[in-house]
């Protein structure tokens, strides 16, 4: 071979060798470290799998303002709704695994895994978690028509007249419906349930009398228990919510019961841990600060620091448990 030609392929040879090098120290802990510190270097997108205006929505806003101020990149919020945010599931698993797309995880990924019989997806193996929001308690609420007092008046009373209690359900296989289900379930009351489609919807029909009892966020509600429309017999979370703190919670009647809404925040599988780490530390301050915090409660919600594998046993654990009341109560999607 020529001199000028060995030159030529050893100087190939050489490129081709740091390039080589240069990937393996990008997948090196070293690597990992050093994206971490220039992270994020371009506007970061949040996705959403619900439409604008909701607690979905509002609640990714406010992290992702927060985001962007500690960053110092823009984290810009994208609606992609459908298919109770499997749509945006799908597309962040598809996203690439660097960091720059993210997702507003909400309790239904944990019903869905069960609720919808083949999604293109593994959420739990797909959607790698970063750190918990929020968690909001539905509130259990009656028509002042109904006798019953407290919980332990509503189950005799629902045992006496089996299958004459109506329960409005805001969507199939949503975060309310699931909580009536989980009651029924775990207390053996007969209800009959009726699906309407929206929160809304079904909270006019309650407040008429056409039908009896509901499971709805306190956002929705507040206003109506105050006003003596509605009568609230407990808050489904595991401890009393701030929002009203007179209200016992459900499982000071039924030992072991909890459901509610939550939301965090998952990135594809694969990104830096270091890149992880970093957005866990950011919205856990977040989660310290005095005005998000503040924020967050005044959605009736209580904030959620985690880490990212507390995170992760939460979406494992919620998804055991929805699957068996689902199986339990039936629950299919159209």
């Amino acid at each position: 071979m020529p001199v000028a030609a060995s030159r030529k392929h050893s100087i190939g040879l050489s490129r081709r060798t740091l390039l080589q090098l240069g990937g393996a120290a990008l997948l090196s802990p070293l690597g990992s470290a050093l994206a971490a510190q220039t992270y994020p270097s371009r506007p970061v997108h949040l996705i959403v799998g619900f439409a604008a205006g909701g607690p979905n929505d509002i609640t990714a806003r406010l992290i992702a303002q927060w985001l962007s101020q500690r960053l110092g990149e823009q984290v810009a919020v994208e609606n992609r709704p459908g298919a109770g945010s499997n749509i945006a599931t799908d597309a962040v698993v598809h996203a690439p695994a660097d960091g720059y797309t993210l997702l507003l995880v909400p309790a239904p990924a944990a019903i869905n895994a069960t609720l919808y019989r083949h999604l293109p997806f593994n959420f739990i193996h797909d959607i790698a978690p970063v750190g918990g929001i929020v968690r909001v308690p539905e509130v259990m609420v009656v028509n002042p028509s109904v006798p019953a007092k407290t919980v332990g008046e509503f189950i005799a009373y629902a045992k006496a007249n089996p299958g004459k209690i109506n329960i409005a359900t805001a969507g199939n296989g949503s975060v309310p419906h699931v909580a009536g289900e989980l009651f029924k379930y775990m207390t053996g009351v007969k209800l009959v349930t009726v699906g309407y489609r929206g929160g809304g919807l079904a909270l006019v029909d309650l407040l008429a009398g056409q039908v009896q009892v509901m499971f709805e966020p306190t956002l929705s509600t507040l206003s109506h228990i105050k006003a003596g429309k509605l009568r609230a017999l407990a808050v489904t979370s595991a401890q009393r919510s701030e929002v009203l703190p007179d209200v016992p919670a459900l499982n000071e009647f039924v030992p072991g019961y909890e459901a509610t809404a939550w939301f965090g925040i998952g990135a594809p599988k694969n990104v830096p841990g270091d890149i992880i780490d970093k957005l866990n530390r950011e919205i856990n301050a977040g989660l310290a600060d005095a005005k998000l915090k503040d924020q967050l409660v005044g959605l009736g919600g209580t904030p959620m620091p985690m880490s990212p594998h507390e995170f992760g046993a939460l979406i494992a654990s919620e998804t055991n448990k929805w699957a068996k009341v689902i199986k339990f109560a039936g629950i299919k999607v159209n």
